[in-house]
């Protein structure tokens, strides 16, 4: 039951939270930052509540150790929701986050000297020459979208590439996070909620330096236009119900992936997860009309053709639907 329930709300949080965030950046692309600064304030509270006991409850893992991996985390969060403001489309944007796979590996093989098997190699070709395409087919796309003169379309062009700096940044980053994580769990043991909630208390100060942009966005959602919020009947500017539906998913989206973390292994969390943001990929396309061409089909397909086999499903489902092998027993 719990598994089954892990799943649900790994579906429907993160598929709602990409969908509330597409609403938030489609009227104000810059909102990143109060976006990111909701979220940790949200998470840190209700862990600062839960987890620590109101800060009487003292942390497994030394302190020292969680301010290296929230300034990781940090950094991050706050890179890939700032890239949106620059010209990248949220299709795109799942699409290369996608590519985290390639990073794990990479520097899995720098920092822990790794060796991974032929599947696993081709399954990163895959991953990284399906990014490829969506990648040249966005670019392609941005040199069309602009209809102003040359030195227009080029100062265009390299805002785009600054935002696809940014996000490869924040993917090899996200996976040097990973692998640190990784290691202080082996010297301290496995305590995810506790990780959780350090990482989204400890950064809140660093929001000091986006304060004007935040104060500039909440003058701005105030500005929209008010909604009564349905069953609490309630009148809201509706940026700001937008805001607070993505924050709640985003928790409901954290805790789905926590508790599947400890249902199932982590080729069922790798497997639920993918499938998940496929089908936000899906959505993002149909409902919000976001452009997508064939080559972009062609190269998503390529991406979750990839990530399958890296965590080996078709062996997994061979083996679960040849059942146990029985051995005969010879008679005496």
């Amino acid at each position: 039951m719990g598994t089954v329930f892990a799943i649900f709300l790994v579906f429907v949080g993160c598929c709602s939270n990409v969908v509330s965030l597409e609403l938030l950046v489609r009227e104000f692309p810059g909102c990143g930052n109060i976006v990111t600064f909701a979220q940790f304030v949200f998470i840190a509270l209700e862990g600062f509540i839960f987890e620590t006991n109101f800060g009487r409850k003292k942390p497994a893992i030394p302190i020292s150790n969680y301010v290296i991996m929230v300034t990781m985390f940090f950094t991050v969060s706050v890179i890939n929701n700032y890239a949106l403001n620059f010209n990248i489309a949220m299709p795109l944007h799942m699409i290369f986050r996608s590519g985290s796979l390639i990073a794990n590996m990479i520097l899995g093989i720098i920092i822990l000297k790794k060796r991974y098997s032929a599947s696993k190699y081709l399954s990163i070709a895959l991953v990284s020459a399906g990014i490829f395409i969506c990648t040249i087919m966005s670019a392609k796309q941005v040199n069309v979208a602009n209809d102003g003169s040359e030195e227009q379309g080029f100062y265009t062009f390299m805002h785009w590439l600054v935002g696809i700096a940014m996000l490869t940044f924040a993917l090899l980053m996200s996976a040097r996070m990973g692998i640190f994580q990784e290691m202080l769990y082996k010297s301290y043991g496995k305590h995810s909620k506790e990780a959780l909630f350090y990482n989204h208390c400890l950064p809140l100060p660093g929001f000091l330096l986006l304060s004007t942009d935040i104060y500039k966005h909440c003058v701005l959602f105030s500005q929209s236009t008010p909604v009564v919020v349905p069953v609490v009947g309630v009148t809201m500017p509706i940026m700001w119900l937008y805001l607070l539906i993505n924050v709640i998913t985003q928790y409901v989206c954290i805790r789905g992936v926590f508790i599947l973390t400890t249902e199932c292994a982590s080729l069922t969390v790798t497997l639920v997860v993918t499938l998940r943001k496929f089908l936000s990929l899906i959505f993002s396309i149909l409902y919000f009309q976001n452009p997508f061409t064939t080559w972009h089909w062609v190269g998503t397909a390529v991406v979750f053709l990839g990530t399958l086999l890296y965590t080996e499903v078709w062996s997994s489902v061979q083996t679960a639907l040849r059942g146990p092998v029985v051995k005969d027993k010879k008679a005496e």
